[in-house]
């Protein structure tokens, strides 16, 4: 028993749930096509279902650009070496800016949330595809997946080579469209509404380096994962994008690059 398995079996259930309403409304069941429509539903579920943890992440965004001012004001005041006293008071002035700015001392804490939901999902997707059956996804669901292709490639299947040119072709193609929409959110949206002044510079050339890693990352890992997963990480690298570039076309942090484009 792990941890996971609640959050697994609520999105197998998920999964278990759109391939009956598709089959429902007249869809091969067995077929590539349908499982990846399948796919796709539980992407959309997901992301809908997490989008006040998006909503919060935004404000807590636009909180600290407005505190942002005042707390580096505070630090110029405190000076290099301060006594405990004045150290004390610091912290109790920043916690005050802090609260009237609306930032949150939860800080991160509902981006971290996320993360069993996102491991419970890749594992599911992992043992559904290597045929193991997990919640509502029964033996018959998982056979069926596992029997299913697209243009001659099982969705089941995984790696570059040993499938022949269509499945390198296939997988190649998923993995480099995941890792294009991923550099694109993260080099040219998500970079123009995050604030780096006053960063240290360690920290700015590791934003800069981390889209191009992200996207690598996505490529080495399209050589070892199933396709099914890939079908899910360019579902969700998609939902990504148009998300990113909503909050940044209508929701921009103020003093970015962003904020000032659309301002």
């Amino acid at each position: 028993m792990s941890f996971l398995d609640p959050f697994s079996h609520a999105l197998a259930a998920v999964l278990a749930a759109a391939h009956d309403g598709l089959t429902d409304l007249g869809a091969d069941p067995a077929a590539g096509g349908t499982w990846l429509l399948c796919v796709a539903a539980v992407v959309v579920t997901l992301r809908l279902a997490l989008l006040p943890a998006v909503v919060h992440g935004v404000r807590q965004a636009h909180a600290a650009a407005r505190a942002r001012p005042h707390l580096q004001d505070l630090a110029s005041r405190l000076g290099d070496r301060p006594d405990a006293d004045s150290l004390r008071r610091h912290l109790a002035e920043r916690r005050r800016v802090s609260a009237e700015h609306g930032v949150s001392r939860l800080g991160c804490l509902p981006v971290l949330l996320q993360l069993p939901v996102w491991l419970a999902l890749y594992h599911l997707l992992t043992d559904v595809a290597s045929g193991t059956a997990v919640g509502a996804m029964g033996p018959g669901l998982v056979s069926s997946l596992g029997a299913a292709s697209v243009l001659g490639v099982s969705l089941a299947g995984s790696g570059y080579l040993g499938g022949g040119p269509v499945h390198l072709a296939v997988v190649t193609g998923l993995a480099l469209t995941a890792a294009t929409l991923s550099y694109v959110t993260q080099r040219w949206v998500v970079a123009s509404n995050t604030l780096t002044e006053g960063l240290p510079e360690a920290l700015v050339s590791a934003q800069r380096m981390m889209p191009a890693l992200s996207a690598l990352g996505l490529v080495v890992a399209g050589g070892v994962v199933p396709v099914t997963l890939l079908a899910y990480w360019v579902c969700n690298s998609a939902w990504t994008l148009g998300q990113s570039a909503v909050v940044t076309r209508w929701f921009a942090t103020p003093g970015t690059a962003a904020a000032a484009r659309w301002s």
